[in-house]
């Protein structure tokens, strides 16, 4: 059985006191906390091997390569892609996304050409296809959903068809927890010869993600939502279709060759790497792998769900809670609203009880929208959250009510 008592005990931050409450931390679909594992090799790399990449003979330059490209390894067999330079070391999901968008599909947009996303995606899973949309003549369509969260298949069969020229879904929703069907998105789009970029955010950290079953062309993550640093990510992508890629910032590291009449790029994944890349970063991105890797993430996605049950039990004995998105699948989260309590007096409330949760629009507008409300409470669940911080957040919900009633 997963013990996710002994496994918070890696985690240094979670042992103090806020407000002179212990710290009960469900916001781990906005960040997760870092393990004991990541922040020593953060530490060590700028103790001992801290030096630039691929451009040195010297000791720490070997070190610090090696560091990193072996980070790179290990996160390709993490999410099984075919070899090591499908993956593309970004600031994040978001970066990756805006690299497919400009690079892949901006050259091969023509005007009235479709892309499909869905009515759940995340601000950065919109904005970059609006951008290119209107840069290019090419259009949005978006699949809908129904008041539980779950998206109409039905409806996304009709929208991909010939004039799709590339679909971007989300895999699980950061507003509402939804696993999204997305074998089954994948198998419509082929049926049409569309690439499918799946945004793994959420799903990375509570799943097995295995690009190669999942046949999808494109996939990114952030490492900060799975126990590593902020500021860097990676987009998995088929070689074929990278090799395919214009890049799409220019400067060192990025070229074979440079004169003022020509430039070589780069073999992939380095051309898409311009510049001194985050190294700190990605050596953290590998420990937290590393980390990862350590457990059956079936154990972990059981662990998360009984938490999940849990507290959407416990919230639901109290009067007035409306839960926000009720899908049969969903990943470690609840959205919620107590009764006309606004959700950040009932955020700020909490806070006073040591329970951090997030408040707000998620970055999802188009979701608060679809509900005609402007914000949720979002309690989110990690590897090391326990029953007792449920019982923190139920316990803490049932004072919001009797202070504010």
């Amino acid at each position: 059985m997963f013990d996710a008592a002994a496994v918070r005990r890696e985690f240094p931050i979670l042992d103090q006191q806020v407000h002179g409450k212990p710290l009960v931390y469900l916001d781990n679909a906005n960040t997760t906390q870092k393990p004991l594992s990541v922040l020593e090799a953060l530490d060590h790399y700028y103790r001992a091997d801290n030096a630039n990449i691929h451009r040195a003979t010297h000791l720490l330059s070997e070190r610090a390569t090696k560091a990193y490209e072996g980070a790179r390894e290990r996160i390709a067999r993490f999410f099984n892609a075919r070899e090591s330079a499908e993956i593309v070391f970004t600031r994040g999901c978001t970066e990756a996304i805006n690299l497919v968008a400009y690079s892949y599909a901006r050259p091969r947009l023509k005007p009235g050409d479709e892309i499909v996303v869905t009515r759940m995606e995340h601000h950065s899973n919109i904005v970059p296809w609006q951008l290119v949309a209107q840069q290019t003549g090419a259009v949005l369509r978006v699949v809908p959903m129904d008041d539980a969260g779950v998206l109409d298949m039905a409806e996304c069969a009709r929208l991909i068809g010939p004039r799709t020229a590339l679909v971007s879904v989300i895999h699980v929703s950061n507003a509402l927890g939804t696993v999204n069907p997305v074998r089954d998105v994948i198998a419509l789009a082929r049926a049409h010869g569309v690439p499918v970029l799946l945004d793994g955010a959420q799903a990375a950290p509570h799943m097995t993600v295995d690009v190669q079953e999942l046949d999808c062309d494109f996939y990114t993550c952030s490492a900060h939502k799975m126990y590593g640093p902020t500021g860097i990510g990676a987009l998995y992508g088929r070689k074929e279709l990278l090799e395919s890629m214009p890049p799409w910032m220019g400067g060192g590291d990025m070229i074979a060759s440079v004169t003022f009449e020509h430039t070589e790029y780069n073999k992939v994944p380095y051309k898409f790497e311009a510049g001194t890349p985050n190294i700190a970063g990605v050596v953290g991105f590998g420990a937290a792998v590393d980390f990862l890797s350590r457990f059956d993430l079936r154990e972990i996605a059981a662990h998360e769900h009984a938490l999940l049950e849990q507290a959407t039990a416990g919230l639901a004995a109290l009067d007035g809670i409306q839960f926000v998105g009720r899908a049969p699948e969903r990943a470690g989260v609840v959205s919620f609203l107590v009764g006309d309590v606004h959700p950040h007096d009932v955020g700020t409330f909490l806070d006073q009880d040591g329970v951090a949760v997030r408040t707000g629009q998620h970055c999802a507008q188009p979701v608060m929208d679809y509900y005609g409300i402007t914000s949720t409470v979002r309690a989110s669940f990690g590897l090391y959250n326990t029953p007792a911080d449920v019982d923190a957040l139920v316990a803490s919900v049932k004072k919001v009510q009797g202070f504010f009633s």
